[in-house]
């Protein structure tokens, strides 16, 4: 029988493809956009986290998701620094989520509130796509604007407490696998990924709305 982990990750490659190969991804690592809509890109981020992390300590002792709550995953502290390098101290003032990202960060803090389940699901395509993919955008985007090799600018890509990732990601699986949900609950959160996939990839769309090539 087919384990949970790989359920999810088969059952959301469709999705995973496509918000990869979304057009704004393309040209942000092409090096066809400016580092303003890599520093709109990481605003965007924030909005999704501050969702995600706000949840987390009162997760902690959920049954179910309390097991996925990893300090060492935290992104929140880390793209505070980054966007401070990017858009200057006061970078608070003038950060807006687009339509697409509100929508995305109101269905985390919703799973957050009303299912466990449902949460852990935007925690794996978050946080074990960044650590994956994540290093890729962290390589283009030191080498296209010139930002230091992990340091500021970039910091949301560097898991410092994460120092073997690959091991890592194999217990996440495994933390998956033993998931306190039947196989109707289970369904329900792979769905759930599809449908996160699906929210990060209307972002990625309006950004690319908001940063078109000119023809």
């Amino acid at each position: 029988m087919e384990s949970f982990s790989s359920l999810i990750r088969t059952a959301s490659h469709e999705q995973h493809v496509e918000a990869e190969t979304s057009t704004f991804m393309g040209d942000l690592l092409g090096g066809r956009l400016g580092v303003d809509a890599y520093a709109r890109y990481t605003e965007q981020l924030w909005f999704v986290y501050e969702a995600l992390e706000h949840a987390a300590g009162r997760l902690a002792s959920d049954p179910v998701a309390g097991p996925f709550i990893r300090p060492e995953l935290f992104r929140l502290a880390a793209l505070e620094r980054d966007l401070a390098h990017l858009r200057g101290p006061g970078w608070r003032a003038g950060v807006s989520a687009l339509p697409a990202t509100r929508a995305y960060a109101a269905r985390v803090r919703e799973c957050a509130e009303r299912w466990p389940g449902g949460y852990v699901a935007h925690h794996y395509t978050r946080y074990l796509g960044d650590l994956s993919g994540g290093q890729i955008i962290r390589d283009r985007a030191e080498k296209t604007w010139g930002f230091t090799r992990k340091g500021d600018g970039v910091r949301f890509y560097v898991f410092d407490g994460v120092p073997n990732p690959a091991a890592f990601k194999r217990s996440y699986r495994q933390l998956l696998d033993g998931i306190g949900a039947d196989d109707l609950e289970k369904q329900r959160i792979v769905g759930e990924c599809k449908r996160a996939f699906a929210l990060n990839t209307a972002v990625f769309r309006a950004l690319g709305d908001e940063f078109p090539l000119s023809a």
